[in-house]
């Protein structure tokens, strides 16, 4: 028999001599090192349960911390009062001082309506809903002007807490960076942080003033951050660093949406304004053509059926454009 024949027959049979043995050596000593590693790793299985009930019990506390600021929102939107909406927008006038500004505005209106010899029914009416609804657009208006100032600059004062908590600062010092050098209103909500917190209050008390001051969702994320920081723990800095970046990237998408927007709005102020503009060169034209609009009390009713039309339809078109994100 050929040499070769021999040489090729000897490998296949040292192979499968090696098939047979060698996967059960190997399984052998598989399971000792999983019984050894059952035996001798009791304190790594221990540690491994203890970060397991330690990420179990932050859990629970942020659950606690967002189910509390749930209720507490549900609570402040059931009593927000005429002075809490004042203190909303920023401003420093009395619930007294509002409501007898409110008042002579629609006193100006009656004696404005009584003076063009409006009949006295509709002369009070417009004069009610003139005192009562200009002041609450206004304060409206007031509201959200300030709320959008506040997250113009929102952004730059947790990019300041995040350097001033990596550099080593703690959170008291870092928020007194902001309130000294960030612009308003940012400057002053902080700064009211301060004053709360020199007054004996803990820092996750001492921020809720903000949502107060300013209740959106950004600052409801910025407070419970804060709060579960200060009573479990966690990366402050990392945390604060991705709501920064949230929050920039927020604003352009809402430049974005106001720039796409611009000419539905355009077209619902040119529809908006057609009416007067109408009315007006038609008065130039034909000043006698709407007198009786002016002059008649069925003139009057229909004035008052195309103003709640005209209003009807400012405010649908309104809501066509205004967008959440």
């Amino acid at each position: 028999m050929p040499t070769f024949i021999l040489i090729i027959l000897g490998a296949v049979s040292l192979g499968a001599l090696a098939m047979v043995f060698i996967p059960s050596f190997a399984g052998g000593r598989a399971e000792a090192r999983i019984k050894a590693l059952k035996r001798g790793e009791p304190s790594q299985n221990r540690q491994v349960v203890a970060a397991q009930r330690q990420r179990d019990s932050r859990r629970r506390t942020v659950q606690e911390v967002l189910t509390a600021q749930q209720q507490e929102l549900l609570k402040r939107k059931k009593r927000l009062t005429l002075q809490h909406r004042i203190y909303m927008a920023g401003m420093k006038t009395r619930r007294t001082a509002w409501i007898r500004n409110s008042v002579i505005l629609g006193a100006a209106i009656l004696f404005v309506m009584v003076v063009v010899e409006v009949p006295l029914p509709f002369a009070l009416s417009f004069a009610a809903a003139g005192g009562y609804l200009v002041p609450r657009l206004y304060l409206a208006r007031r509201i959200k002007k300030f709320q959008a100032n506040f997250l113009d600059e929102f952004p730059t004062a947790i990019e300041t807490i995040v350097r001033g908590v990596k550099s080593g600062l703690p959170l008291n010092d870092s928020i007194k960076v902001v309130a000294k050098e960030t612009r308003e209103p940012v400057k002053s909500e902080f700064a009211r942080v301060l004053d709360q917190q020199s007054v004996g209050k803990p820092m996750y008390e001492a921020v809720d003033i903000l949502y107060e001051r300013v209740p959106l969702p950004e600052v409801n994320f910025f407070v419970v951050v804060v709060s579960v920081q200060q009573q479990a723990g966690g990366n402050l800095s990392e945390a604060l660093g991705n709501l920064a970046r949230v929050l920039r990237s927020r604003k352009k998408m809402g430049g974005k949406i106001k720039a796409m927007s611009s000419e539905a709005k355009a077209s619902a102020l040119i529809i908006g304004s057609l009416p007067f503009v109408v009315g007006g060169l038609v008065s130039l034209t034909s000043p006698s053509y709407l007198a009786p609009l002016f002059t008649t009390n069925i003139g009057y009713f229909w004035l008052g059926i195309a103003a709640i039309l005209i209003a009807g339809g400012a405010f649908v078109m309104n809501r066509m454009v205004q967008f959440d994100f």
